[in-house]
């Protein structure tokens, strides 16, 4: 049975290396902001096993004129689950849960590679592409809610 429920940001931790990570120190895992009381990990369980998780913090880009916005982080489902629905699953609990706490809109920097993925649920690429350094290309996109 999948079920996506909060996890600690540690736990993120299983998913966020080999997918986002791969071949890096498992401190690399660690995002600024992790603890704050504000931001929230969830993480999509097949059972008991976590194959998808998903961040969500309280952050402000004034790029955008919204008051109330957060920032996804660290999408990442486990390689032997992509392409099932699961990443898209992750990514509409995180825009109910805005929903439900008065968010405006939601904003995140997508590797190139999954802008598209992420155009299938109406996020906008904002501007040109730009490098992260030691991760790659990325755009970014949002949404109003």
């Amino acid at each position: 049975m999948i079920t996506i429920k909060e996890i600690p940001s540690k736990e993120t931790y299983a998913v966020r290396q080999p997918v986002l990570r791969k071949g890096k120190p498992i401190e690399s895992c660690m995002f600024e902001g992790d603890d704050l009381e504000t931001t929230h990990h969830f993480g999509l369980f097949d059972d008991e096993d976590l194959i998808g998780i998903i961040s969500l913090f309280e952050k402000i880009n004034t790029i955008f004129a919204a008051q109330n916005q957060a920032q996804i982080r660290g999408m990442a489902v486990l390689d032997t689950h992509q392409k099932k629905g699961f990443g898209e699953a992750l990514v509409k609990h995180c825009e109910t849960y805005c929903n439900e706490n008065k968010v405006d809109l939601i904003w995140f920097n997508a590797r190139t590679a999954a802008v598209g993925f992420y155009q299938k649920m109406n996020y906008q690429p904002q501007g040109e592409a730009f490098d992260i350094k030691d991760v790659g290309e990325h755009y970014l996109m949002f949404k109003k809610l």
